[in-house]
């Protein structure tokens, strides 16, 4: 009888953790980029998890930067958590650590967005530019 006991306490406690390990199974997103007409400055990265911080710069999940090379980057995010997320990013070509704008607010240096999404008179929308991570996972962003 305390063999059963001890082996149905061994099974509980068993799926308990296997349970608790689920929710933190983090993933890696490698970015992929395209497009740069110079090697020239660094590329700024910001990850969005949902559509109220998206374009938000206060509210990015995470940030980071890329060096350029052959006309190429790549980024990584490494540790996220199962879930929808989207990318924006630009080319800092000048190397002043800021976007460049024209009249109007329109970018001077080349951008990109997750699933190389495009607005209409402004930014893509977030629905436009989610993906999910459900595993680890490769992106391409072409900027223009």
């Amino acid at each position: 009888m305390k063999k059963i006991f001890l082996i149905t306490v061994f099974l509980i406690c068993g799926n308990l953790s296997l349970q608790a390990q689920e929710g933190k199974e983090t993933y890696d997103l490698t970015i992929e980029i395209s497009g740069m007409e110079t090697d020239k400055g660094k590329v700024f990265i910001a990850l969005y998890n949902s559509e109220k911080t998206f374009l938000k710069s206060s509210k990015t999940t995470k940030g980071t930067n890329a060096v350029v090379k052959d006309g190429k980057a790549i980024a990584y995010f490494k540790g996220l958590k199962k879930g929808d997320y989207a990318v924006s990013l630009f080319h800092d070509e000048n190397d002043n650590n800021k976007m460049d704008t024209k009249i109007f607010g329109i970018p001077k240096e080349p951008y990109g967005f997750s699933n190389n999404a495009t607005g209409f008179m402004g930014p893509p929308k977030y629905k436009d530019a989610k993906f999910s991570i459900e595993a680890n996972k490769t992106i391409t962003i072409k900027v223009d």
